[in-house]
Parts: structure tokens; C-alpha cells; sequence
């Protein structure tokens, strides 16, 4: 079996191994990191073998930890990442250059109809209509975009989401408020085959399916990091935050929401950020917790975009598509069945 792990921040790690009634055999460990002292890799490999093929990667990781010497030096990986690459050979996980990726950067559309143009095109993947998908995502209004399973009145001033003009939607994926508006952030969304973060815990598929988009950042002279479960950072703030749908038929939706140029103070108005939520992050003011990407970088938003889809592109491969008619028509047929509805916004009042 053979499976691979690029580390989020880090190295490559490859293992090849086989598995002999009911444990691993002949492990052999690779990659484009860098380990002292040299023995260690044989270390590694004998930590390995033997172990049971049913195994987690909690145990795996701890028989490697166990077996290092004690002045062994990691760069680029550690036991965990190679706990994590057997898992997914054994698992059969599929890598990223397996697809033949489409980046689709079209026309503005309503809030609303983002919301059903995500769930349509994770399904038309997992259904296999679709090649894998990285999506950008273009509209002319601003909305606030709700959590799955967040509070309504929790989460937004009524009057002031009004008196700025903010419609609000509920997406179908978890995590917190996105406060939205033309031009102020960088929104994409990817769809793609579960296979691909097979042998991944739900918490490091996150960072695995944003490691690009870090790379793109870093491009852009951001010293942009994964903090977990679900931000983007830099050494001044959040950049931005990540949610996740595993749909049933074998799709993963993650879409991520970049602050570009956003209006701080404006955005505590409409949203009501919890004291709780501030006090776990060391300040006082949400506004201050946002480091925009203009600031950072001095570009467009286009710009930024444009190296995106760049990076993406020369990492994985892909080519320019589109939302095609029928697709549309199923996300405007999701729009008046659900996702317009008083029903789905205030799901959890």
C-alpha cells in the first residue's frame, strides 16, 4: 500500500507498506523532509512494523515517539504526519493531482443563491456529474451568512442588519457568522470526492484542504498560518475561517471566507459577537481581531484572486469552467424550496 501526506506548513511524507496477517510489514518511510540523526529513519520504520494494522494514529504516532532517539531532530514532519499518511494508505486516499480540477470564477449572484449553488455543486460531484470543483465566489449585495446550527437572534442585530441593508442567510455547513459585503472579502468553496481526505481526522482535513491557499498567501509576502479547528492567520490577526459539509453521498463542501477590506466597526453592529467567544481570544474588540488582506498586501482584491487561482492551478492542476444551466436551475429551484424560506433561516430561532 502506498499513501502520502503533504504536512500543512511542512514536508511530504510518503509511505510505502504491507500488511501481514494483520500487521504492517516491510514499512518504509520517504519524503522531502529533513530528520537527524540519519539512523533515525531506520528507527521509524522498525517503530512501524509489526504494529497492528487496526491500529490509530494516536497509537502509531506514539510507537514512532517512542522509538526516536532522544536528540532526534524533525524538520518539516513529525510522527503524527507519518501516522497520518498510513492511515490514509490504508485507507486508499486519493491525492489531489488523481482529479482533473475546474475553477469556476463567474458571474455575481444573490447571497441566497450561493447558498444553493454550494449544495448543488457538492452534490453534482459526489454524483460524479461534476469534476472536483475550487469555486470564487462573486456578489453585489451584502449578507450576513449564518451557521448551520447558529442562533438567529443570537447572531445578528435585526435593526441594524436592516438599517445597513444586509439580508441574512443560513448556510449548510457549521461554524460561525461570515459578515459579507461586495468587495470586502474573498470567499471560494471547494467540492470534492470524500476520498480524498480519506485516513484525515475531521480536524486536519480542514488545514489539508487550505494548505494551497497558505502557499498563495505566503506567495503575497503574508506569513499566513492554519490555527486550529478553522482560522487563517497572520502574526497580526485573523485573516479568515473555514467551514465543512460531508455530504451522504460521498462529497466534501469546505468553503472559507478571507476578510479583504472589511468594515470592523460596522460588522460588531450587525453581528452580535458573545463575550465568551471574545474572551477566548485575548481581546476586547472583534474588529480589532480582523487583518485585512488589503493592509497586508497593498493589492486589489482581483489581485489577490489572481494569484489564488494561479496557485491553485500550478499545485494540482486545473482549468477554467463553469456553473452550467441545469445547475443553476436546480440552485434556483433549492432557493424557493429551502434556502428563502422562514423555515431554514430560522431553523434555530
Amino acid at each position: 500500500m502506498h499513501g502520502e501526506y503533504k504536512v500543512p506548513g511542512g514536508k511530504l511524507v510518503v509511505v510505502d507498506l504491507d500488511v501481514v496477517d494483520g500487521a504492517f510489514a516491510d514499512f518504509r518511510l520517504a519524503g522531502d523532509f529533513f530528520l537527524e540523526p540519519d539512523s533515525a529513519l531506520a528507527d521509524i520504520d522498525d517503530a512501524v512494523n509489526g504494529l497492528s494494522a487496526e491500529s490509530d494514529a494516536a497509537s502509531i504516532a506514539a510507537a514512532i515517539k517512542a522509538a526516536l532517539p532522544k536528540d532526534a531532530t524533525l524538520l518539516g514532519f513529525s510522527p503524527e504526519g507519518v501516522a497520518v499518511a498510513i492511515r490514509r494508505s490504508l485507507a486508499k486516499a486519493t491525492s489531489w493531482r488523481d482529479y482533473d480540477w475546474q475553477i469556476i470564477h463567474s458571474k455575481a449572484v444573490p447571497p441566497v443563491m450561493q447558498m444553493a449553488l454550494d449544495e448543488v455543486l457538492a452534490v453534482e460531484v459526489g454524483e460524479g456529474r461534476r469534476a472536483p470543483t475550487l469555486r470564487i465566489w462573486e456578489w453585489d449585495s451584502p449578507a450576513v451568512v449564518i451557521g448551520s446550527f447558529q442562533s438567529l437572534k443570537n447572531e445578528v442585530d435585526p435593526e441594524n442588519a436592516a438599517k445597513y441593508g444586509f439580508d441574512v442567510v443560513r448556510r449548510v455547513s457549521g461554524g460561525g457568522a461570515m459578515f459579507m459585503e461586495a468587495g470586502s472579502v474573498v470567499t471560494y468553496s471547494i467540492y470534492a470526492p470524500a476520498d480524498l481526505v480519506q485516513g484525515l481526522s475531521f480536524a486536519d482535513s480542514y488545514a489539508f484542504l487550505d494548505e494551497w491557499v497558505l502557499v498563495a498567501l505566503k506567495s503575497l509576502g503574508i506569513d499566513a498560518s492554519y490555527v486550529p479547528l478553522n482560522d487563517i492567520a497572520s502574526p497580526t490577526g485573523k485573516i479568515g475561517g473555514a467551514a465543512q459539509k460531508r455530504l451522504g453521498n460521498g462529497a466534501v463542501l469546505h468553503h472559507v471566507t478571507m476578510s479583504y477590506d472589511i468594515d470592523g466597526e460596522k460588522m460588531v453592529q450587525v453581528l452580535r459577537i458573545g463575550r465568551e467567544k471574545m474572551s477566548d481570544k485575548g481581546t476586547k474588540s472583534a474588529a480589532k481581531r480582523v487583518d485585512p488582506l488589503r493592509s497586508q498586501t497593498g493589492l486589489s482584491r482581483a489581485e489577490i484572486i489572481d494569484r489564488m487561482k494561479a496557485t491553485f492551478t500550478s499545485l494540482y492542476g486545473a482549468t477554467p469552467g463553469d456553473i452550467t444551466d441545469d445547475e443553476y436551475a436546480k440552485a434556483q429551484q433549492l432557493v424557493d424550496e429551502k434556502f428563502s424560506t422562514r423555515e431554514w433561516i430560522e431553523r434555530v430561532p
